[in-house]
């Protein structure tokens, strides 16, 4: 991932000048967000990279990774990122796990991967770490209040867990129509400093109400946000700009809602989508 410019090109000491104060903004929002990457991706080279251009992570585990090292393992990357001192959010694993689910083996299931990411927590110190809400009303409208119910206790625990080692658990939206799928799980959980994470890219694909509606009914309890772009038909993950979300409305709206900004996490699958998405967030960055 690149974000470096080489002021070696400059032909004149006017572009000089103006290369390096874009350069000194994007380094300064670059210190105010996240970066996404795959703690396998860490392992296999990208970590220098991420400390030589001071990238602060959301380090994805999933089941694979979980299995696959012993938090031992992990422990070099902890200590790099620590030492840079960068900050560091996590994101836990969700594919195939169902936190409300009726089965008690799933839930089971789902806690002991938990579990796992409880360790490393120990381990990374991060602010947050995030997980998918994973409600789906085409699998448990029939059944909600007792996958609220089973939920909320999955939630509880984890979300206490996390706060003994000072982190705070956010829940965030992927296959959720609108606000209200979820909403209760946050009224329900506001004690345990649990909070929500918008992601827009998920919103456009997945929602059916706006982004002003996911904002205005669970702003109270958003902490985190999940920035990437889509067309609106697929979670393709693309730099933002490059599809049809109205970020720059987003940031207006969150802008006069809180005096800070919540925290930030970049979410491009793609290398080369980095910088087109660092350059877009300068430009509408209301903060």
């Amino acid at each position: 991932m690149q974000c470096q410019f080489d002021l070696r090109i400059c032909n004149t000491l006017g572009i000089c000048n103006s290369l390096k104060k874009v350069a000194l903004m994007m380094s300064s929002l670059i210190e105010k967000v996240q970066i996404n990457i795959p703690v396998t991706m860490l392992k296999e080279g990208y970590l220098e990279r991420f400390v030589q251009q001071r990238l602060n992570p959301e380090i994805g585990f999933d089941a694979t990774a979980l299995d696959r090292f012993a938090v031992s393992d992990f422990s070099g990357i902890a200590e790099r990122f620590h030492k840079a001192g960068l900050t560091i959010t996590l994101h836990a694993p969700f594919v195939d796990l169902s936190p409300g689910s009726t089965d008690p083996h799933i839930r089971s299931v789902t806690r002991m991967r938990f579990e796992q990411i409880l360790e490393l927590v120990k381990l990374f110190k991060p602010k947050t770490v995030v997980c998918h809400a994973g409600y789906d009303d085409r699998r448990y409208w029939a059944f909600k209040d007792l996958w609220v119910e089973n939920s909320v206790e999955m939630w509880s625990w984890l979300g206490q867990g996390l706060r003994a080692e000072g982190a705070l658990l956010m829940l965030e939206n992927v296959y959720e129509h609108g606000p209200d799928d979820i909403r209760v799980l946050f009224e329900k959980l506001e004690n345990q400093g649990v909070g929500f994470c918008l992601d827009t890219g998920h919103q456009a694909v997945f929602g059916n109400v706006s982004l002003d509606a996911w904002l205005n009914a669970l702003g109270p309890f958003l902490g985190q946000l999940h920035l990437h772009d889509n067309s609106g038909a697929k979670d393709d993950h693309l730099a933002m700009g490059m599809g049809t979300i109205d970020f720059q409305t987003l940031f207006k709206n969150l802008r006069a809602m809180k005096k800070d900004p919540p925290m930030i996490t970049l979410e491009p699958h793609r290398e080369e989508d980095f910088q087109p998405s660092i350059e877009y967030l300068e430009k509408i960055w209301p903060w």
